[in-house]
C-alpha cells in the first residue's frame, strides 16, 4: 500500500516518481535483508536507547542553534545557524554513521565499507569503526584524496584502509562505484555504510531518518528561543542529500516552511563545469536509484564539477528530486565564487569557518529576499579546517585593506 505523501517513502521504495532499487542480483539478498529489518531495528527501544546515548555523550548533541546577529543584520531578518560543525568529527555525518554501525552489528556483519567525497563521512565511518572495533575500507576519489588531505590522514590514523580511486573523474561518483563493486564481491560479511541519501532503497530513507535528529532538535530549540517550532525558511547545502534530508525531515508536512537547497553550481549551471543536478539534471538511474542525473542525451553520466568535494556528485537523493519537482523546495546553483565569498564573510563576521559545502548554503542567502519578521535556519553541515588549503589559495581574491570582504 502506498503512503499518502510523496515525501515519505512507499513500500516500493519511491518518493513520488523517484527512488526504487535498481541493483545487480548478487546484491539483492543484502538489500532485501536490510529493507526488511531497518525500520523495525531503528525504531526499537533498545536501538533508540543506545543511539541516543551515543549521540549525547559521544557526538555531543544537541548541536547548538546559534542566532547570528551579524548575518541577521546583513539580511534584515533573524538567521539561526544549526551548528553541525561542532559535532565530534566536525560534521553532521557522524549521526548517520553511528546509527548504521549499530544496525550493522544487529545484522551480524563483520566488515564495513564506505565511500567519501569531502572526507567527512569517511572520518565519521572510521571513527565509529574504531569505537566498535570493526575493520573498514573507505573508497575516495584520487582527486578528493589530494584536495582533502587532512581528512585522509585522520581516517588512516583511526585505522581505516583508504583506497584512492583512479577511475573516471576520480571523485565521489567513482568512489561509490568502487564501493559497490567491493560489496558485490563480499556480500555476506560486508555492510555498506552509505553516507548520503542516495542509492537503492532503503538507503535514502534510512540515512534521512538517522539524520532527522537535526530537524527534531531545531523544532525544540526554536520553541525555546522563539516560542514557535516552525521557521519561515530552512536552508541547506546538498550533494546527495543527507544534510538537507535531516534538516527538512520533521518539517516535510509543514507547507509554510520554505525549503532552500544550495547545490554546487561550480563555474555556473550553464557551463559544463557544474554539479547542479537539481537545476540541469534529467531523469535517470544512478547507483541503484531513479532520480535526477547530470547526463547527456544518450544517458551517459557526465562528470560533475564543484570546488566542494562533497557536492560534486552527478545525482541527487530521490526525496530531494521529488521536493523540487513538486515545487515544495527551491534549488539554487551556487557558484564557487559565491560560496567562497560567503565563507570568508561568515569567518569575518562570526569567527566561524564553514566547510565549503556549508558555504554554498551561506551563499544562497544573498539570492533570497527576506521580511523583517522571517526566521531562517541554516545548517552549517561541517567545519572548514579540511578546506584550509583551498581557502588560503583563494584568499587573495577576497582581500581588502581591512582583511576580507
Amino acid at each position: 500500500m502506498k503512503t499518502t505523501s510523496n515525501y515519505q517513502v512507499n513500500e516500493e521504495g519511491f518518493f513520488g516518481n523517484y527512488g526504487g532499487a535498481y541493483i545487480p542480483e548478487i546484491l539483492r539478498p543484502c538489500i532485501e535483508a536490510l529493507r526488511k529489518c531497518y525500520r523495525e531495528v531503528i525504531e526499537s527501544e533498545n536501538f533508540r536507547k543506545e543511539f541516543d546515548v551515543l549521540l549525547r555523550d559521544y557526538v555531543g548533541r544537541p548541536s547548538p542553534l546559534y542566532l547570528s546577529e551579524a548575518l541577521s543584520q546583513l539580511h534584515g531578518c533573524k538567521i539561526y545557524l544549526k551548528r553541525e560543525d561542532l559535532n565530534h568529527t566536525g560534521a553532521h555525518k557522524i549521526n548517520n554513521a553511528i546509527g548504521q554501525i549499530l544496525l550493522a552489528k544487529h545484522m551480524g556483519k563483520r566488515r564495513i565499507i564506505a565511500e567519501t567525497g569531502a572526507g567527512q563521512h569517511g572520518v565519521a565511518t572510521a571513527t565509529v569503526c574504531a569505537l566498535m572495533k570493526m575493520p573498514c575500507t573507505i573508497y575516495m576519489g584520487a582527486t578528493d584524496v589530494a584536495r582533502q588531505r587532512p581528512n585522509v590522514e585522520k581516517m588512516r590514523l583511526l585505522g581505516a584502509k583508504v583506497v584512492a580511486v583512479e577511475s573516471g573523474n576520480k571523485t565521489l561518483k567513482d568512489a561509490v562505484n568502487e564501493a559497490l563493486q567491493d560489496w558485490c564481491s563480499h556480500p555476506e560479511e560486508t555492510f555498506y555504510l552509505l553516507g548520503s541519501a542516495v542509492g537503492p532503497h532503503p538507503y535514502p530513507d534510512l540515512v534521512t531518518r538517522l539524520q532527522s535528529v537535526i530537524s527534531k532538535e531545531i523544532r525544540a530549540q526554536l520553541l525555546e528561543k522563539e516560542g514557535r517550532e516552525v521557521p519561515d525558511y530552512l536552508v541547506a547545502c546538498i550533494g546527495g542529500g543527507s544534510n538537507a534530508g535531516g534538516t527538512f525531515f520533521h518539517f516535510l508536512e509543514e507547507p509554510d516552511v520554505k525549503f532552500i537547497l544550495a547545490e554546487g553550481g561550480g563555474l555556473g549551471a550553464e557551463t559544463k563545469e557544474t554539479a547542479a543536478t537539481l537545476t540541469i539534471g534529467t531523469e535517470g538511474v544512478l547507483h541503484g536509484s531513479r532520480s535526477l542525473v547530470i547526463q547527456d542525451e544518450y544517458g551517459n553520466v557526465s562528470e560533475p564539477y564543484s570546488i566542494s568535494a562533497g557536492l560534486d556528485y552527478p545525482g541527487i537523493g530521490p526525496l530531494h528530486a521529488t521536493l523540487v519537482k513538486t515545487g515544495r523546495a527551491q534549488a539554487l546553483a551556487i557558484t564557487d565564487h559565491e560560496a567562497l565569498a560567503a565563507a570568508y564573510e561568515l569567518n569575518r563576521l562570526d569567527g566561524i569557518l564553514p566547510a565549503l559545502e556549508s558555504a554554498h548554503a551561506l551563499g544562497a542567502l544573498h539570492r533570497l529576499k527576506f521580511k523583517p519578521s522571517d526566521i531562517v535556519v541554516l545548517t552549517v553541515s561541517g567545519r572548514g579546517d579540511k578546506d584550509i588549503d583551498t581557502y588560503l589559495k583563494h584568499a587573495g581574491e577576497f582581500a581588502t585593506e581591512n582583511g576580507m570582504q
